[in-house]
């Protein structure tokens, strides 16, 4: 096992040791204790998802510890009656994961043996349909703008000669994997200069999506022109073990040996739509849905799209499918008065 991997499922495992395990586990004994760590350190191997599902179920029993529920008195009427409460606060979608965390943990302590019944198993959450995402997106012309707007040379003071901008060609080349490949953030962050390799004639992009998932597909021209610029000016060809996307010092030139951070890409897509003059409230998700449209409006189709987005089901990727919107504005704009 690499030094890299093993630094992480440390880091993953202090996520779990380093919280507060609720009172009502501590009170049910050093067993019940460590099933509940257990369950977010080696059950759960997603890191956004373990944070989530830390903080519902965290405080589904610190709700019921400040009712003197002891571990074994939980029934369905209190885990019912937990999810009515966050209805009146939460969003559908909000409520559904923490019932979904609440069912799970409890799942994993009854084949611990730490509990007879899963109380949560019979609680019914909200009804929620999605056929259209919130994600913010940009269509084809905003999109060649905001590329096009970041600056990739500038001109050297002490010679007059205009030489490359290594911010720009990293931050051009990162939102054109994300708009190209349709990949997620996470999936960008955590390249190596490796995942991006010549395959005959081609260059081909190397994903590690959610769920441990491999994800590789060709580089489309422009994507392969960006990258190859970032790569030759940063110099990382020979550094095939490194990160592919690093962060800088403050107010230099000089890339670091870390990787960008997911905040460090939103404040540059921010910064970067800011200086575009772009409106739009766009986050890191934006790219994703942007390419996806753009696919589909020439002519793609959905079931390739949902390969390509590496999504389990068409009807994921149709959410992310903006053509409607256009056809809407076109209806709209008929009622003249």
């Amino acid at each position: 096992m690499s030094t890299e991997i093993v630094a992480k499922k440390d880091r993953e495992l202090e996520v779990a040791r380093s919280s507060e395990v609720p009172a009502i586990f501590v009170a049910a004994g050093r067993r019940a204790s460590l099933r509940f760590l257990e369950f977010f350190a080696a059950n759960i191997r997603n890191l956004n998802t373990r944070r989530a599902y830390l903080i519902a179920c965290t405080d589904f029993f610190r709700w019921c510890q400040g009712r003197k529920f002891s571990l074994e008195q939980i029934g369905p009427m209190h885990v019912a009656a937990y999810i009515e409460l966050l209805m009146k606060t939460h969003s559908k979608p909000t409520v559904k994961q923490h019932l979904a965390a609440i069912r799970m943990l409890f799942d994993w302590l009854v084949t611990g043996q730490v509990v007879p019944t899963n109380p949560a198993h019979s609680v019914r959450g909200p009804k929620h349909s999605v056929k259209k995402g919130k994600t913010p997106v940009l269509n084809a012309d905003e999109a060649r703008v905001l590329l096009d707007s970041i600056p990739v040379e500038q001109e050297d003071k002490k010679t007059g000669r205009t030489v490359p901008l290594l911010i720009g060609l990293r931050d051009r080349a990162l939102i054109a994997l994300m708009t190209y490949t349709f990949a997620r953030v996470g999936a960008a962050t955590s390249m190596k200069v490796e995942d991006y390799y010549q395959q005959g004639h081609r260059f081909w992009i190397r994903l590690h999506e959610k769920g441990g998932k491999r994800h590789e597909m060709p580089a489309h021209h422009n994507l392969d022109a960006y990258l190859s610029a970032y790569i030759d000016v940063a110099g990382l060809a020979e550094e095939r073990h490194t990160p592919l996307f690093r962060s800088v010092l403050r107010k230099t030139q000089l890339l670091t040996e870390n990787r960008m951070s997911r905040s460090d890409v939103y404040r540059m897509i921010r910064r970067r739509a800011a200086a575009a003059g772009i409106k739009t409230l766009i986050g890191c998700h934006t790219f994703r849905a942007t390419g996806i449209t753009a696919y589909l409006k020439n002519g793609g189709k959905l079931e390739l799209a949902q390969q390509m987005a590496n999504h389990e089901s068409a009807r994921t990727t149709g959410l992310y499918d903006r053509r409607g919107d256009e056809i809407s504005l076109d209806e709209v704009e008929r009622i003249v008065i």
